[in-house]
């Protein structure tokens, strides 16, 4: 417990306004908070249609990871983890959803290459981070690595990698984020936060 309300104080440290213009760097993001609803947002699949994230939160409790693309050397080993640990969310009632700026034609790559079985979508306009409040504009040297990524649909922003624990009423229960992308939360933690929750509800 003294873990979680760590994280909480870790969270709370960042500016709490209203994502109105993409923040200069990772430390000046404004991100939901515990006990706010992500807004209702379409995303693409590896298979290129349109999901909304509404109708997915709705059928039952959600765990959502965001990462910067493919190419992240930190996001993929994250990506893996959360496949080791997939079985014993899904045992909690949880589904996995992971998001990122990547087209859907990388996400797929991505996939398979992680052999990954939870769900991929695609963010490449920035609707969902920015919508959440952790995108922020992306350094000079990234641009040509993030718009290679997103097929060219992405040339300003990345997104501080964050996780998102769900109700179906698409409201936050937990997160985890940090400006630092190489620091991730453990599945260890992260099973113990869900097994909490779930006893809670």
């Amino acid at each position: 417990m003294k873990k979680i309300i760590a994280l909480v104080f870790i969270i709370s440290s960042f500016s709490v306004r209203a994502q109105t213009e993409l923040p200069k760097s990772a430390t000046e993001i404004a991100p939901l908070l515990i006990g706010e609803k992500i807004p209702s947002v379409s995303l693409k699949t590896v298979e290129n249609k349109l999901v909304n994230l509404q109708d997915l939160f709705a059928k039952q409790k959600t765990i959502v990871l965001v990462y910067r693309g493919g190419w992240c050397p930190y996001c993929n080993a994250h990506l893996a983890a959360m496949g080791e640990v997939e079985e014993d969310l899904l045992a909690l009632g949880y589904q996995i959803i992971a998001i990122s700026p990547d087209a859907p034609e990388n996400l797929k790559s991505t996939e398979e290459k992680q052999k990954l079985n939870y769900m991929l979508l695609s963010d490449s306009d920035g609707l969902f981070s920015k919508s959440v409040g952790i995108a922020f504009q992306a350094p000079e040297n990234y641009k040509n690595t993030i718009s290679k990524g997103s097929l060219g649909t992405n040339k300003s922003f990345l997104p501080v990698p964050a996780l998102f624990i769900l109700n179906k009423n698409a409201e936050i229960e937990f997160e985890y984020l940090t400006p630092n992308f190489k620091t991730r939360i453990s599945t260890e933690l992260l099973i113990a936060v869900a097994q909490a929750l779930q006893s809670k509800s």
